[in-house]
């Protein structure tokens, strides 16, 4: 086959890239064209995202792919999950989006909970209780009294509002929509009555497609202005976890995985989803995956800690590199304490390493007498955290579990990937760093009809990268 190039839109919830993917002769090769930072806007003590600086970033990653003059099948968004934009009747957006910072839902699930009961809202949704999950967004702007939501037609996810504005078609991808704690993870569409409690008529939403789908054609405007003709945008697996999982490269069963990022995103991939009273208790979810498969696992806050203590150490004019990080805290020694990465004094503070002292000086713990201490307590702390987790895994997923597979960011740090395997018992295999690009790719390639299974899918990417594995020691 001749070679064939997609576009992934890839954006985190600090930054955002366009990649150039080529297919050629059972080798992918990804290029970046743009990068670009994501910012939270603050405005009257609320947080928003920019959507229309991602908008004029990515149009200049497309922009770039026009001028190589090749041609480009589709090109599919992936984002982070929960957060999501309002457009009124006559197609505008009726604000930013609110992030899922934003402190406005405190408190929301336990005044929902009023209405319909925790394990309810769990048994129906199979999704993990967080206090930013999509359906208490909608119930805190309810209760607000948002005219932002008093004015919206249509509720459009990051990753499709973004396909919107490229294509001016409207739809709901799956596994975006897993994350919101309205959609019923059996039926795959949104529950009518938890929507109801919240403030909002199930018409909000627009259809729900699967990841493959086509979502419309470059509007012919924007297909002038880029270069790139009325090309497809294809819904991939929309939420960035749902695309990073399905470029695992995993032969066959018996594997978990870490999504190791600013969040990091333990579990397994089964079939049908797994809601009992055990995955209630351990505050497990439950969310869509390629194929219809169901991502069962844990979110943990990740590498958020260490990269919010290197914003407050550049204020004070140390400036940490990656390697001199590592170095760092190879120099120190094990950890007297541990602190739990998850706990809420860590979700948005102003100066993490204060608040990382307070929480052991709060706990007669030992408090990190200088820099180097303090991270080496956040790694720690992440592979003990990651080890209770796969214990947890391990008493639900119907097979033994063999392997991790750390994918993302974090599979470039070897440090922390000997200590998850010395924690977990098991070896790790990090790998591929790019794992939400590709999976992007993978499914508008298997769109175009130029591969197969979920399973060959994983087998192209193996075939194309590299990988380290960390085994085990004492």
């Amino acid at each position: 086959m001749s070679a064939q190039s997609f576009l992934a839109v890839d954006l985190g919830a600090t930054s955002g890239r366009v990649i150039l993917a080529t297919l050629d002769d059972g080798q992918l090769q990804l290029e970046v064209l743009h990068r670009f930072p994501n910012r939270l806007i603050e405005v009257g003590g609320n947080y928003y995202w920019n959507i229309y600086a991602l908008y004029e970033d990515i149009l200049q990653g497309l922009t770039e792919a026009g001028k190589r003059n090749i041609e480009i099948r589709s090109i599919g968004i992936d984002t982070w999950g929960v957060d999501f934009a309002f457009v009124a009747e006559d197609g505008t957006l009726c604000s930013l989006p609110r992030a899922y910072r934003d402190p406005y839902t405190n408190g929301a699930p336990e005044a929902y909970f009023e209405h319909i009961s925790r394990r309810e809202v769990y048994e129906r949704t199979g999704i993990q209780i967080m206090n930013f999950n999509s359906l208490f967004q909608l119930y805190a702007q309810h209760k607000e009294q948002s005219s932002a939501l008093k004015h919206a037609d249509k509720l459009l996810f990051m990753p499709d509002a973004l396909s919107y504005l490229l294509t001016g078609k409207k739809v709901c991808e799956y596994t975006i929509l897993s994350t919101s704690q309205f959609m019923n993870p059996r039926t795959k569409q949104v529950d009518a009555e938890l929507l109801a409690v919240a403030g909002v008529k199930p018409e909000l939403i627009p259809e729900v497609v699967m990841p493959g789908t086509e979502v419309g054609r470059l509007t012919p405007s924007l297909a002038k202005a880029t270069g790139l003709g009325e090309i497809p945008v294809v819904a991939v697996a929309g939420h960035d976890t749902g695309s990073a999982v399905a470029a695992v490269p995993a032969e066959g069963e018996g594997f978990a995985y870490l999504s190791s990022g600013t969040w990091s995103l333990m579990g397994v991939e089964l079939r049908e989803p797994e809601i009992t009273e055990e995955s209630f208790a351990m505050n497990f979810t439950n969310e869509g995956g390629v194929d219809g498969t169901t991502r069962f696992l844990k979110n943990i806050t990740g590498m958020w800690l260490l990269e919010q203590c290197r914003v407050a150490w550049k204020k004070e004019g140390k400036e940490y590199s990656y390697p001199e990080i590592m170095q760092m805290v190879q120099q120190t020694r094990p950890s007297v304490d541990l602190i739990d990465p998850d706990a809420r004094e860590f979700a948005a503070p102003t100066d993490m390493p204060q608040a990382i002292r307070l929480y052991c000086e709060s706990r007669a713990m030992a408090v990190p007498e200088d820099d180097a201490t303090l991270i080496r307590l956040i790694f720690d702390s992440l592979a003990a955290k990651y080890a209770e987790v796969l214990n947890k895994l391990r008493g639900v997923a119907p097979f033994e579990i063999k392997t991790l597979h750390v994918i993302g960011g974090g599979a470039q740090n070897e440090l922390l990937n000997q200590m998850t395997a010395d924690a977990c018992g098991i070896p790790v295999v990090a790998g591929p760093s790019e794992a939400t690009a590709l999976g992007n790719v993978m499914v508008q390639a298997r769109a175009a009809g130029l591969v197969g299974s979920l399973a060959e899918m994983r087998s192209y990417i193996l075939r194309s990268i590299e990988t380290k594995r960390f085994e085990p020691r004492k």
